[in-house]
């Protein structure tokens, strides 16, 4: 990666201060994106459609890394958001899907996949990559999965991110 090529990270604000966040980077000339999601409001006197941030506390910057100092400089950001002692990376075809899907629907629900014992998942990367398996237990970001095998059950330990519910594969997800 050279130094002046701009990348999309997601930053982590202060909660309900997703709108605000990205106005002051914007005022700063720094790319952001603030994914909305127009939302039917209903109070008992009216109805009314409102845009709310799709992710909360999240805001999306298309920046350099000597840019990045001024993102952490603004007032409502708390830090960009890590992944393995990094600022994670978002991948601007994800920042295209999301546009796209806010584009088509209305009142999208945003919910984190979540794992449970005796579920069937399969491994997206690592040595057991496209291996299916059964999560045995949950422990913070690693799945104790048991993946069956020449008439044995190999137990493996695997990052989260690292898998998927074996459903993922007849409906494609952002």
């Amino acid at each position: 990666m050279t130094k002046e090529e701009r990348i999309w990270y997601a930053v982590y604000t202060k909660p309900r201060w997703e709108k605000k966040v990205y106005q002051l980077l914007t005022d700063k000339s720094i790319t952001a994106y603030c994914p909305l999601n127009k939302v039917s409001k209903r109070w008992s006197d009216r109805t009314k459609i409102v845009m709310e941030p799709l992710f909360k506390s999240y805001v999306f910057t298309f920046l350099t890394k000597d840019e990045m100092v001024k993102v952490r400089m603004t007032q409502g950001v708390l830090n960009f958001v890590y992944w393995l002692g990094k600022p994670a990376v978002i991948k601007e075809k994800e920042i295209t899907l999301i546009k796209k899907f806010l584009d088509e629907y209305e009142n999208v629900q945003v919910e984190p996949i979540s794992l449970s014992p005796n579920q069937r998942v399969r491994i997206k990367k690592g040595i057991f990559m496209e291996k299916e398996g059964e999560v045995l237990k949950i422990l913070n970001n690693r799945v104790v999965i048991a993946i069956e095998s020449l008439g044995y059950q190999l137990i493996a330990q695997v990052n989260k991110t690292n898998v998927e519910t074996i459903k993922d594969r007849n409906y494609k997800m952002l």
